[in-house]
């Protein structure tokens, strides 16, 4: 990576470093290339007129069977960074277990890659998380048009600069990968659940492994399985 590389103008948490990349470019697909090189706390983030396209490199000491649960820090950051510019009103919440929603329509969400393992109980070298949202419509568009998703200009959003909404996920995600570090599992799982709005249930649960388990109210227990899930991304039309 050469220096030049470096974009001076975000303001990241320490021990990240920012790559910036032009109008075309995807974040996700550049975030992986580098990560065996690039080293945990990489920010890639792509410049996009109508959506934020942003992937950060981690390094995780655990086997990808509890790693995936990053997936869940990384949505609870996205929130928190989306929440600081939300209308009071237009709370954002989830669908499980990687579509972020307003008000029930989709505007984006994050997904996960990880380095090639042997299986579950292995380490991967890396992981890499991408945020991808819905900033604005193309002109013409008006609002509405799409009855099942939804942008932060439509959501009328006071900030939905990605520069300025790429630092504060940065900011939010060191804070929970801190917290997943020095308090185990259990806060990561209150965060999260804490926004979920589907599926609904009696209770619900998160368990280490990521694995969602519902319980109705006689007691039965479903669980949906987060590394079938990781596979396939909910949102991924939302931000083409």
């Amino acid at each position: 990576m050469r220096a030049a590389d470096l974009d001076r103008r975000l303001d990241l948490p320490p021990l990240f470093q920012g790559i910036t990349l032009q109008d075309g470019a995807d974040a996700f697909l550049h975030a992986r290339a580098i990560a065996p090189e690039a080293g945990a706390g990489t920010l890639v983030l792509a410049r996009h007129g109508l959506r934020f396209d942003c992937a950060v490199v981690l390094e995780p000491a655990m086997p990808l069977s509890r790693a995936r649960s990053a997936l869940y820090v990384g949505m609870t950051a996205l929130a928190a960074a989306l929440a600081g510019a939300a209308p009071p009103e237009h709370p954002s919440g989830f669908a499980w277990p990687d579509l972020v929603r307003i008000d029930g329509a989709k505007l984006g969400g994050v997904r996960l890659a990880s380095a090639p393992v042997a299986g579950d109980l292995q380490a991967p070298a890396w992981l890499v998380l991408h945020a991808g949202l819905r900033l604005a419509e193309p002109p013409g568009i008006e609002t509405g048009h799409f009855v099942d998703r939804t942008s932060l200009e439509q959501q009328g959003f006071e900030d939905n600069d990605p520069v300025r909404l790429a630092e504060r996920f940065a900011r939010h995600l060191m804070a929970g990968l801190y917290t997943w570090q020095d308090e185990g599992f259990s806060p990561v799982a209150e965060q999260y659940l804490a926004r979920l709005d589907a599926p609904a249930a009696a209770r619900r649960g998160l368990d280490p492994n990521g694995d969602l388990v519902l319980a109705d109210e006689a007691g039965q227990e479903t669980r949906l399985s987060l590394a079938d899930a990781v596979s396939s991304p909910q949102w991924l039309d939302l931000v083409a």
